[in-house]
């Protein structure tokens, strides 16, 4: 069991496994978003990068305890960033803002994108493999940094999310009942049409997307999960029709869909599951590839291959 300790400022590869609060000056961070990191004892040459932004009335130290990714990290070699939330009325995230819905423009989700682009200058870790996930107003984030940060992510898995854009509104961290209660709408067009607003001028392959949603959740209504599908298929070109269902995975009474030929897109819908969803680490490490070593482990040099080559500076 690694102890657990709060340290200033940066702490060399070699030192035992830690999580570290990092307090120097990580970047732009105009909400005062704070993180841990944690770096496992044995971390792997060139090492992925995992985010995980933690859920409502929640921390990164909260995440970090009750979450297995600091385990698996101790295993496969990942280091992994936990953001803790500035709002202090409900510490949930600013999905609402014009500026975190808007790249390097501000809000919550600029903080984060800051911690990403440090960790990858002080450490060794692989660029082309940094991955999100999170539950609730985790899940949330990480739909908002796919659309807002496309050129850090090659992967992001959102649990009982909205699709990002959904929550604006006039302020930061703020509450939309519409959105959540389920009567936000909108076609496939129009919701890639609100992302590519996100991060303008981004012309480089999109992040690939993994989706869990109960669909008896009773804080965030599972129309969400139908939006989610329409946004990131119309932005992965995956078609909006599954291409293959899988009954009763990974366990009984979910239906895993799986969008396009390329792997870029996959849905999972669970039976009488409430919005205390549970945690699927096996499908997330399959899917973002996070037990794999060497050169031919997916990264976002895999997107490109699959999406077309970069057009643009930010690809």
């Amino acid at each position: 069991m690694v102890s657990l300790r709060s340290l200033a400022g940066l702490v060399p590869l070699a030192y035992a496994a830690s999580l570290q609060e990092i307090t120097t000056d990580f970047g732009p961070n105009p909400t005062n978003v704070t993180f841990y990191l944690y770096v496992p004892d044995a971390p792997a040459a060139h090492a992925p990068l995992l985010v995980y932004p933690h859920w409502c009335h929640g921390s990164g130290l909260d995440a970090y305890n009750n979450k297995p990714w600091a385990r698996l990290a101790d295993e496969l070699g990942y280091l992994v960033i936990y953001p803790s939330s500035p709002w202090t009325a409900d510490h949930c995230w600013d999905l609402s803002s014009s500026d975190t819905l808007t790249h390097d423009a501000g809000g919550d989700s600029l903080g984060i994108a800051s911690m990403v682009r440090w960790t990858l200058r002080e450490y060794d870790v692989d660029p082309d493999r940094v991955f999100v996930t999170g539950v609730s107003s985790g899940g949330m984030m990480t739909n908002v940094l796919l659309g807002s940060y496309p050129e850090l992510f090659a992967a992001g898995s959102a649990f009982a999310g909205v699709p990002a854009g959904c929550y604006a509104g006039d302020g930061y961290a703020v509450w939309n009942a519409d959105c959540a209660e389920g009567r936000v709408t909108h076609t496939s067009a129009e919701w890639l049409a609100s992302l590519k607003a996100m991060s303008p001028g981004y012309n480089g392959p999109r992040p690939k997307v993994q989706l869990f949603h109960g669909d008896a959740d009773e804080i965030v209504n599972v129309v969400n999960y139908h939006e989610e599908i329409k946004l990131w298929s119309a932005a992965l070109k995956t078609g909006s029709e599954p291409k293959k269902v899988t009954e009763d995975t990974p366990q009984a009474g979910w239906t895993k869909s799986t969008y396009g030929s390329k792997g870029l897109l996959e849905g999972f819908l669970a039976a009488g599951v409430t919005h205390n969803i549970p945690d699927q680490v096996d499908e997330v490490v399959r899917f973002f590839e996070l037990d794999c070593v060497g050169k031919s482990c997916f990264s976002r040099k895999t997107l490109k291959a699959l999406q077309g080559g970069c057009k643009g500076k930010r690809c």
